[in-house]
């Protein structure tokens, strides 16, 4: 007989039972719920709701059923639903009729609130110690290839020179704020919803706070309808998710390029690369491609919840069983991609050389051309005009601006001496953009000195 059937005379049918049945996924939450239900039984023996002799029983039962799961021998049971049900049913197995006393002054609806928002702090704490790992790999390559010099990009064509350390340093302040949202979402999740009960408190003179002191919640719900019938930390879990997860996707697509034929800037460790099953020469970059694939999955997560949630009444719904498939794939996803990316960055080679003549042998030093003109006292567009009839004149001789002399540039304008061949090498280019934030070597320094402080900050 089902734990709640005294109200029912007919059997739950198999289809039925199957389709509402959550213990195939909500079994991973066996942890929170024991934790949970030896806190709930502690305090309905410190106020006497059942005697100090049942809470202490209870609590050995619970304990011993934490055992029998991490043991691999807990009978889980599909017609008990779920987590929940399962242990009671177990716990009533090894006590006998004082189990039943576990349930007093609470409900499934709260008692899976109070579950997933242990696992969501769990999370969260999880997801930042892997932000924290790659931010480390990728000041490791800053620092090991702290002067390189690269192409920087725009619409996928090149630019400006800009130092390789400054550009990967991009992501290690992007990921500094997604840290900083996960830091956040523990904050929203650390309310504690036990004793909200099915939607409206309780008659039993309980001590939630005892619990929530137990559990390390910093505070207790204001509404016990909101404690029950809202999964917003879970859709923020999922948000931030989404963020991190773009970011680690646009990184996995520089690499996939960079580590093209086409582009020869970094060459993938063997451990994180992959071959052709018809063609021998392939390094196939599988792992990032694969980061950047499961990008869409957490998204897809994230869409799902707000669907779900966005037409639910107060208080309850068994809708909201839904919302563990894609926390749980999610929390896992990210850590994953989170672990991997550390590995590949780690591990890969950076061809600094191919790296500088993708610079050089191009027009990234345009700008220069222009800003050094408006130094002379040309307004910025005439300054730009030049410059642009100049690299067009170059393109029309299959030239690049180092090419000319100074008798061809001063066709274009009398402003240009020889310091022009100055301006327009990578080093200079670079060198010279020290606005706070530039690729000028020295604000690149700072950079990498502001993120050795925010990890150690980190511990």
């Amino acid at each position: 007989m089902k734990l709640w059937g005294g109200r029912f005379d007919k059997a739950s049918s198999k289809k039925a039972e199957e389709f509402t049945s959550s213990i195939s996924f909500d079994r991973r939450l066996y942890r929170q719920d024991i934790r949970g239900s030896i806190a709930h039984a502690r305090m309905l023996g410190s106020v006497d709701i059942v005697s100090q002799e049942e809470s202490s029983e209870i609590i050995s039962g619970l304990e011993t059923i934490l055992k029998e799961i991490e043991g691999g021998t807990f009978p889980f049971r599909l017609e008990y639903e779920d987590i929940h049900m399962n242990i009671e049913k177990r716990l009533s197995e090894i006590l006998g009729p004082v189990a039943g006393k576990l349930h007093t002054a609470r409900s499934r609806n709260d008692q899976i609130a109070l579950d997933e928002h242990l696992f969501v702090r769990e999370q969260c704490n999880r997801v930042r110690a892997g932000i924290a790992c790659l931010q480390a790999a990728i000041l490791a390559t800053c620092r090991e290839h702290e002067s390189v010099i690269m192409p920087g990009y725009t619409h996928t064509q090149r630019a400006q020179p800009t130092l390789y350390a400054h550009h990967m340093l991009a992501y290690f302040f992007m990921l500094e704020r997604d840290c900083s949202r996960f830091g956040d979402c523990r904050e929203r999740a650390d309310l504690m919803p036990l004793g909200a009960g099915a939607l409206a408190g309780t008659t039993f003179p309980i001590d939630p706070a005892q619990v929530a002191e137990e559990l390390e919640f910093s505070r207790l719900y204001d509404n016990s309808m909101d404690a029950v019938s809202d999964r917003d930390h879970i859709i923020e879990f999922l948000a931030a998710s989404s963020l991190l997860a773009s970011h680690l996707s646009r990184l996995a697509e520089e690499l996939v390029l960079w580590s093209s034929t086409e582009f020869g800037f970094v060459e993938m460790d063997d451990a994180f690369a992959t071959g052709s099953s018809i063609m021998p020469q392939k390094k196939n970059p599988d792992v990032v491609e694969l980061i950047r694939g499961k990008t869409g999955r957490v998204y897809g997560a994230l869409v799902g919840l707000l669907v779900t949630m966005k037409g639910i009444p107060l208080a309850y719904d068994s809708d909201m069983q839904e919302d563990k498939h894609g926390l749980f794939d999610t929390a896992d996803t990210v850590s994953d991609c989170l672990s991997l990316m550390s590995s590949v960055i780690s591990t890969m080679k950076v061809n600094g050389e191919r790296m500088r003549a993708a610079a050089e042998k191009d027009f990234s030093t345009a700008t220069d051309v222009a800003d050094y003109l408006a130094a002379k006292g040309l307004p910025f567009r005439q300054a730009h005009e030049v410059a642009g009839r100049i690299v067009k004149y170059c393109t029309g001789q299959s030239r690049y601006l180092g090419d000319l002399d100074l008798e061809e540039f001063r066709k274009f304008s009398d402003l240009f001496h020889e310091d022009i061949f100055d301006a327009i090498t990578v080093e200079s280019s670079v060198g010279r953009r020290t606005s706070p934030g530039g690729t000028a070597p020295q604000r690149v320094r700072e950079q990498m000195e502001r993120a050795v402080a925010l990890l150690e900050a980190k511990g």
